[in-house]
């Protein structure tokens, strides 16, 4: 049984659920840019591919709130709700606060590190993957993306690896070792398809850049689940500056 997420254990029937969920993202954020391809394809965009990629923190949105929705189900599928994985322990909580404020320091380090490393050996410089990753936008968009990017993937991406997924894989394969490595190793690989560029380099340095972060939360939330709550107001937090990038890239 799964404490602290839902009063039923995991039965063969979540399996669908489970590994769906897992890799739903991955695949819902290939969509949703396909989509805004075809969109420019049909108003005559030259390479509308190309075209698509800058937009990637709007399709992001729209696959945050397909996640939220499907998490939502598969939550009352079991007889639980969406709002309850965000439910705070007033017992620990000075214990959780001291845990989040840790792994904030630790998750700036393994978050930068990685990310400036694997540009430079796959480069030659630091910042070459950024300059691919954050385009400008219309202004309209960016104020937007400012606004809908942070909050959204907050309450949708922990909660689906971390809240939902990883203790009914620990539950479903008896691996807690597994559950974290699987959960957080799809966290980290659909960045692959946010965006999506067909650019060997940059699939490598999307895939391989959070996984440290994602490996350390996959960790954390193992051992302290009542640690949620509090990691997705850290999420957000580190998500709008990419959101603050984008805005400042549209402004310039």
């Amino acid at each position: 049984m799964i404490v602290g997420q839902t009063s039923r254990p995991v039965t063969s029937g979540s399996h669908t659920w489970v590994f769906g969920l897992l890799v739903s993202r991955l695949a819902l954020f290939a969509a949703a840019q396909s989509a805004v391809a075809i969109a420019f394809l049909a108003a005559g965009t030259p390479n509308p591919w190309l075209a698509s990629i800058p937009w990637w923190p709007l399709s992001v949105v729209a696959v945050n709130l397909i996640s939220i929705a499907l998490l939502d189900r598969a939550l009352r599928r079991e007889g639980s709700r969406y709002r309850h994985l965000f439910r705070s322990d007033p017992r620990t909580r000075g214990r959780d606060l001291k845990w989040t404020v840790g792994l904030m320091v630790a998750s700036i380090a393994l978050a930068m590190a990685p990310d400036l490393g694997l540009s430079q050996l796959l480069w030659g410089d630091t910042m070459a993957g950024a300059e691919l990753f954050v385009q400008p936008l219309p202004v309209w968009a960016a104020v937007l993306t400012l606004v809908l990017f942070p909050l959204s993937i907050g309450l949708a991406e922990l909660p689906t690896y971390f809240g939902y997924v990883q203790p009914r894989l620990r539950s479903l394969t008896g691996s807690p070792a597994l559950a974290v490595l699987l959960s957080a190793g799809f966290l980290a690989l659909q960045h692959v398809s946010l965006p999506l560029i067909f650019d060997w380099q940059f699939i490598v340095w999307r895939g391989l850049m959070f996984l440290p972060f994602a490996l350390l939360l996959g960790w954390a939330l193992h051992r302290r689940p009542s640690l949620l709550p509090y990691l997705v107001v850290v999420h957000i937090l580190f998500d709008l500056l990419v959101a603050v990038q984008v805005l400042a890239a549209s402004l310039a």
